[in-house]
């Protein structure tokens, strides 16, 4: 059983406040060396924080066809919602009233992937891709069919 996936952020509290809106909790906040950390939990699983202080920009994970390396979280949301188009239309809105209330923590949500339905062995899926606050792809998957 994997216990978290690490994410390094350039703003601990934009992050937060971005896996909060998709339904996360903090659960534990401490420092990691010199740097501010914590763990959230949600959608089935761990996430841990890790503000960096001087960060460089992450690179183009998603855009980049020949970027190497760690590639995304993905999300099974197939107990969680009925479909995929109608949860990333709530989550739209829930951004939306969050920037109206908290422009300096909240960031636009930017979709690298509308809802679209994929086979996987015999398997089909929706799937849709996210970018977290700093650029980082999150897939979020339902089945349809087995």
């Amino acid at each position: 059983m994997m216990h978290h996936a690490s994410i390094r952020t350039a703003n601990i509290h934009q992050a937060i406040a971005f896996y909060e809106l998709l339904g996360f909790e903090v659960k534990e906040r401490f420092t990691t060396g010199y740097t501010l950390a914590c763990w959230l939990e949600g959608l089935g699983g761990r996430v841990e924080l890790i503000q960096i202080p001087e960060p460089k920009p992450a690179p183009d994970a998603f855009g980049d066809e020949h970027y190497v390396g760690y590639y995304h979280l993905s999300f099974d949301l197939t107990d969680i919602t009925q479909d995929l188009p109608s949860w990333l239309d709530r989550l739209k809105t829930n951004f939306a009233k969050a920037i109206e209330t908290n422009p300096e923590q909240v960031k636009p949500l930017k979709i690298l992937l509308e809802p679209t339905q994929q086979m996987i062995g015999d398997r089909v899926y929706e799937v849709t891709f996210i970018a977290d606050s700093d650029g980082l792809p999150l897939e979020f998957i339902r089945v349809v069919k087995s």
